[in-house]
């Protein structure tokens, strides 16, 4: 029965990765944590390494769609491989709650981020289409 939630869980995450272009790891490591009861460092780590066929698709997909900056992605890549290099580092030595605390703390400052943004371009659509 386990695997069938894994499955759905990668339904899910894929779906929510490929439309929203997010994360998959925003999805998979909280499920992972609350509903499989993984360790936080097990979920990342597995997050992680789930996440790369599922990038791999949907990169391929939004490419033939015309829709990849590919002169961007080169510079971007090569610095996220630094970055995850240091961060998989520090992840590692961290405990597991703090790391945990982290990863909320990243989540909730992402979603006021999100909302306030998506807040303004309510407020402005709604100025434009008044006048």
């Amino acid at each position: 029965m386990e695997v069938v939630g894994f499955v759905l869980l990668g339904l899910v995450a894929g779906s929510l990765a490929a439309t929203l272009g997010i994360g998959g790891g925003v999805v998979f490591v909280p499920v992972l944590v609350s509903v499989f009861l993984f360790t936080q460092h097990e979920a990342q780590g597995t997050s992680l390494a789930v996440i790369v066929p599922t990038v791999l698709v949907a990169a391929v997909t939004h490419a033939r769609a015309g829709r990849v900056v590919w002169r961007l992605t080169a510079w971007v890549g090569f610095a996220g491989v630094l970055g995850a290099v240091g961060g998989a580092r520090l992840a590692l030595r961290l405990d597991d709650a703090l790391l945990r605390r982290f990863f909320a703390i990243v989540l909730v400052f992402i979603a006021v981020r999100m909302a306030l943004r998506a807040r303004s371009l309510f407020v402005a659509s709604r100025a434009v289409n008044r006048g």
